[in-house]
């Protein structure tokens, strides 16, 4: 108790009087920073804004089709149901998600009135320019500036985009971002 007094008063800068050997012991171990202490070149580095990438929403108000996250994966709803409040007095909601860039199922309980996180989802369409060696596909923004880190998904939807670039038959995918993660979704014609 004594000893963090003396180390309040420390770094405030001011000494006691009963002890004015603490002050320096205190600074030699880096405890305290008093004006002849401090470090001039102190480096603050930020390089996000600090918006998150999910927000909480009560369990009760979820709804089927919409988004949340299971497992600390971005899913949507595909089947939600609630149970009757029970002995213990909370009705429980029976959650099942499909991971909404894998398709894996993930199935979670939670007590109604609880929060569950859900994930802030966005859509963006992009001008399919190329493909380049190494699967990444070159895409271009209504604003025209290039993307080009997106790989090619996997299965059929892989397939039809190769087989349209082979073709030459350049349309407009649909790219989905959410929790960091992006991938196409889809691929229409640009022209109807």
């Amino acid at each position: 108790m004594f000893f963090a007094g003396v180390l309040s008063l420390a770094q405030a800068g001011r000494t006691c009087r009963a002890c004015p050997v603490f002050l320096p012991l205190l600074r030699s171990k880096g405890r305290v920073n008093t004006p002849d202490t401090q470090m001039a070149d102190d480096d603050f580095q930020s390089g996000e804004s600090g918006a998150s990438n999910s927000f909480p929403q009560q369990c009760s108000a979820l709804r089927k089709n919409g988004y949340v996250l299971i497992k600390n994966r971005p899913c949507k709803i595909v089947e939600m149901t609630t149970s009757k409040t029970g002995k213990h007095g909370h009705a429980k909601v029976h959650l099942v998600g499909l991971d909404i860039f894998t398709g894996k199922k993930y199935e979670d309980i939670c007590p109604s009135t609880h929060n569950m996180q859900v994930p802030k989802v966005t859509r963006h369409d992009y001008q399919l320019a190329d493909m380049s060696d190494d699967g990444f596909l070159d895409l271009m923004a209504d604003n025209g500036s290039m993307k080009n880190d997106i790989k090619v998904p996997e299965g059929d939807l892989g397939k039809e985009i190769k087989d349209r670039i082979a073709n030459e038959d350049f349309n407009c995918v649909t790219v989905l971002t959410s929790m960091g993660s992006e991938c196409v979704i889809s691929i229409k014609s640009s022209n109807k």
